[in-house]
């Protein structure tokens, strides 16, 4: 993916490169493909290993809640909304390309019931943020 592509702007970022997203009553999280490509360098099977939490778990903001791995690193997971896990898509942890085809739709990770309504406002970007502290970590 280029710089010149806009990440979806329906979701707010993490500086972690996680994303939340509101969905009905609950926000699902996920990591970008920045995060996909750092982990994978572009090759799907570079992934080899997602631990997901248990669902009932509660999160505070940036509380780690899983890992992923890859051929070169181990990433912590950290959720950028505080709240319940209400729901795992445990079918990334068997099938680890879901992260590369579609990390903005099938590969989402967890649900959660926000702790905070307010939960899209605290400390997140939005998609033209997010670029700009891409494009400022490069330096």
């Amino acid at each position: 993916m280029t710089s010149k592509t806009m990440r979806p702007d329906d979701r707010k970022y993490s500086e972690s490169h996680e994303w939340a997203k509101q969905d009905g009553d609950a926000v699902l999280i996920g990591i970008t493909d920045f995060a996909v490509a750092a982990l994978s360098n572009g090759n799907d099977s570079d992934l080899v290993y997602c631990d997901l939490p248990e669902t009932g778990r509660d999160l505070a903001q940036g509380e780690t809640f899983g890992e992923i791995e890859s051929v070169k690193a181990v990433s912590d997971l950290n959720s950028p909304v505080a709240g319940e896990v209400i729901e795992v898509n445990h079918k990334i942890e068997e099938h680890l390309e879901i992260l590369s085809r579609d990390p903005w739709n099938e590969g989402w990770m967890i649900r959660v019931k926000a702790a905070s309504k307010t939960w899209a406002s605290e400390k997140l970007m939005n998609a033209a943020e997010y670029e700009k502290y891409l494009e400022s970590q490069k330096h």
